[in-house]
C-alpha cells in the first residue's frame, strides 16, 4: 500500500545535533592535550634574547622538554632520542624546514640536551632554540631549594 505524501515533512535532527557535540569535545579534548607542557621544569633566564610572545611564534615549529633528571618529552609524552628523530624527520617531510624550540630544565645536564640536538640535526632540521624566561627568578630558586631540603 502506498504512504500518502505528507503536507510538512520534517527531518529529525537529534542525532546530527549528537555527533556535531561528540566531535567538538574530541577537538577540544585533543587540544588540551597537544598544548600540555612539563610544569616541573625551571626554565633559564634569558633577559637578553629574542623576545617570542604565541604571536611571532612560527606555524610550524616543534617544543621538545627536557626534565632536570633527563625526561624527554613533546606534549608531556616520554619520547626517547630514536622517536624524536623520527617525529622530526616526518614533520621535515610534511611541512619542510622549521624551527625546533628545546625547553630545558636550568639544571640539565648537557648530555641530555646533546642527545636531543644530536635527533634533530641527524634528522635535518638545524634551526634549534632555547627558551628561557625574561625575567630573573634567581631569588625563587633560591626559596624554592631550601624548601625542597
Amino acid at each position: 500500500m502506498a504512504r500518502k505524501p505528507q503536507q510538512n515533512p520534517q527531518l529529525d535532527m537529534t542525532p546530527m545535533i549528537d555527533v556535531v557535540f561528540e566531535l567538538i569535545i574530541f577537538f577540544v579534548v585533543t587540544l588540551v592535550e597537544t598544548q600540555k607542557k612539563d610544569e616541573t621544569i625551571e626554565i633559564e633566564d634569558g633577559q637578553h634574547g629574542e623576545v617570542i610572545t604565541p604571536d611571532t611564534l612560527p606555524a610550524q615549529h616543534m617544543q621538545i622538554d627536557i626534565a632536570k633528571n633527563g625526561r624527554i618529552s613533546m606534549g608531556n609524552v616520554t619520547l626517547l632520542p630514536d622517536e624524536i628523530k623520527r617525529r622530526v624527520s616526518d614533520k621535515k617531510a610534511k611541512w619542510g624546514e622549521f624551527p625546533i624550540l628545546i625547553r630545558a630544565d636550568f639544571a640539565t645536564e648537557h648530555t641530555h640536551v646533546k642527545k636531543v640536538m644530536d635527533a634533530c640535526t641527524s634528522a635535518g632540521i638545524w634551526k634549534l632554540s632555547f627558551m628561557a624566561v625574561g625575567e630573573d627568578k634567581t631569588h625563587e630558586r633560591k626559596r624554592l631549594s631550601k624548601m625542597r631540603k
